[in-house]
C-alpha cells in the first residue's frame, strides 16, 4: 500500500491541522515486512510514506520520531536544520 509523501513543512502543517481540530492523540503504526492488515489500513485517517526506499523497522521508528520532532520545531516557528 502506497502512502502520501510529504516534505517536512507539509507534514508539520498536517499535524498542526489535527491539533487545531482537537485531535491531540495521534497513533502512528509502522507496517512490518508483510505490510498491515486491510482493516488497519482502512481505518487510517492518513497513509503516510516516509520514503520509496525500504528501511529496517527499527530505523523507521527513529526516522519518524525525527520528523515529528522537526514538525514541532516548524509549528513553533523555531529554527531547524535543513
Amino acid at each position: 500500500m502506497h502512502g502520501l509523501s510529504l516534505d517536512s513543512e507539509a507534514f508539520a502543517e498536517r499535524l498542526n491541522k489535527y491539533f487545531l481540530s482537537g485531535n491531540s492523540h495521534l497513533i502512528f503504526i509502522i507496517g512490518g515486512s508483510i505490510g498491515l492488515d486491510d482493516d488497519v489500513i482502512k481505518s487510517a485517517d492518513l497513509k503516510l510514506s516516509l520514503s520509496s526506499m525500504t528501511f529496517p523497522h527499527q530505523l523507521v521508528r527513529v526516522i519518524l520520531l525525527e520528523q515529528i520532532y522537526r514538525a514541532f520545531k516548524i509549528i513553533n516557528n523555531e529554527v531547524y536544520h535543513k
